[in-house]
């Protein structure tokens, strides 16, 4: 089916840059791969890229295009998947965006898993704190704690966890633990910032009522591993998600600082763009993590 050909040649020449790279990874000469992108363009009476030599860049009509046409290309694969479910494994190149400490710490494990059961599913990941912009950026899944601010976003709840407040025993030891939140004015609190936004407001519950505590330290970091890491070092407090520290928490590297007082939810949530892009390999990877998460913090009850 040629037209399933140029777009899949067109999504794969965006996402590397390069018709030669689309090409190759295709297993098409860069001629062929040319005439594809050439083709689209003469129906849709556009230029969708710009080339030279050296570099390739999407017009603006191009960025559009490109959007839509990943969302075809999904469409089709669920389209064979549900005619063939048993016969057609998973075949898909995702692009998946997601925070530092999870995807270093949790993910990256449990995504080899993942691949080792589905070996034709390719998976490009970018690790940052940083929403990425998925309307904008080649990122078609972003996993993410707590709503995204954009209310059209698709967001699939992976795991419902809260925040904990934990210290390495070195660093209790030198301090003692605070006995109420409003004692952390008088520790070293180890915060992160997402964008220009420090995280410094700390909120608890107790028999109903809440309390909000700012907080201070002498580090933060825009990187939320950076900020366990300190915290695994014994430099102060750390109030993160419960599935974040899970590992530390079960070693013993960091410990429960307050365990009476609840702190905030932190659900975790696998986003999309578009309701379309949920293909069966988004629906078995999202079910995947899901299982994974859940057993996770059932290790800490």
């Amino acid at each position: 089916m040629r037209g399933l050909q140029d777009l899949q040649i067109l999504v794969r020449t965006a996402e590397r840059g390069s018709v030669s790279a689309a090409a190759r990874e295709l297993g098409v000469s860069p001629a062929v791969a040319s005439l594809a992108i050439k083709r689209l363009e003469d129906e849709l009476g556009c230029v969708l890229c710009l080339r030279s030599t050296r570099s390739l860049r999407l017009t603006q009509h191009g960025e559009r295009f490109v959007a839509h046409a990943r969302q075809m290309l999904a469409s089709y694969q669920q389209a064979l998947a549900e005619l063939h479910p048993q016969a057609e494994p998973l075949r898909e190149v995702l692009h998946l965006s997601m925070p530092s400490d999870f995807g270093r710490n949790l993910a990256l494990g449990w995504l080899d898993d993942f691949q080792r059961a589905h070996p034709h599913v390719q998976l490009r990941l970018s690790l940052s704190d940083r929403l990425a912009d998925m309307y904008r950026e080649p990122v078609d899944l972003a996993i993410r704690f707590g709503l995204p601010p954009d209310s059209n976003l698709v967001a699939l709840p992976l795991a419902e966890c809260r925040r904990v407040l934990c210290a390495a025993p070195s660093y209790l030891a030198r301090h003692g633990a605070p006995g109420c939140p409003q004692a952390l004015a008088e520790h070293n609190c180890l915060c992160f910032t997402v964008g220009e936004r420090l995280h410094n407001r700390w909120r608890f519950w107790r028999d109903g009522g809440e309390w909000v505590q700012q907080v201070a330290g002498d580090r933060s970091a825009d990187d939320a591993d950076v900020v366990r890491r300190w915290a695994v070092a014994g430099h102060g407090l750390v109030y993160k998600s419960q599935l974040d520290l899970a590992p530390d928490l079960a070693a013993g590297r960091l410990l429960r600082v307050c365990p009476e007082w609840q702190g905030e939810p932190a659900p975790l949530y696998l986003l999309c763009a578009d309701r379309r892009q949920l293909s069966p390999t988004v629906r078995q990877l999202r079910e995947f993590l899901r299982e994974r998460c859940l057993a996770l913090l059932a290790g800490l009850l």
